[in-house]
């Protein structure tokens, strides 16, 4: 499973015109289910995504997570994550994990993020998005449950 960490002032995803959620201050969350992804993973970027110590505290640092802010997290999925452009011109896909696979994970990620005490907007699963956000430093942080990187 893999992540793409943006803190943001304020972020939104729209589907068709419409806006589905929308945070101020907090995280925006691009999500990537590989094949085979299961608890572990999901635990693992869950973990991270409360506790990433990169909100600025009195002096400065960043040494603050999401929940000392009291930021909110924006989660949208993101299958591309998975792609695999080393060869060629056209991204390999075969590492994402099946449509209807992902979506339970995507949903357990949902629940597991609400169930650690963070207020969480999503964007739609599958639908064609458009995100909206004001990157805050910037700062962006990528997470792999594998650890690749």
């Amino acid at each position: 499973m893999r992540a793409v960490v943006q803190r943001v002032s304020e972020a939104s995803v729209s589907v068709d015109g419409q806006v589905v959620g929308r945070i101020a201050r907090g995280l925006l969350v691009y999500l990537g289910v590989a094949a085979g992804d299961g608890t572990a993973d999901i635990e693992y970027i869950v973990s991270k995504v409360r506790d990433l110590r990169i909100f600025e505290d009195a002096d400065g640092k960043m040494n603050r997570s999401v929940v000392d802010a009291g930021g909110a997290v924006l989660l949208v999925s993101q299958f591309t994550l998975s792609g695999d452009a080393r060869k060629g011109r056209r991204p390999s896909f075969d590492a994402a994990e099946t449509p209807a696979v992902a979506r339970e994970r995507y949903d357990e990620t949902l629940a597991a993020l609400r169930a650690a005490g963070l207020p969480v907007e999503a964007g739609v699963f599958q639908a064609h998005m458009h995100v909206a956000a004001i990157n805050d430093g910037p700062v962006t942080i990528l997470l792999d449950s594998s650890r690749l990187f």
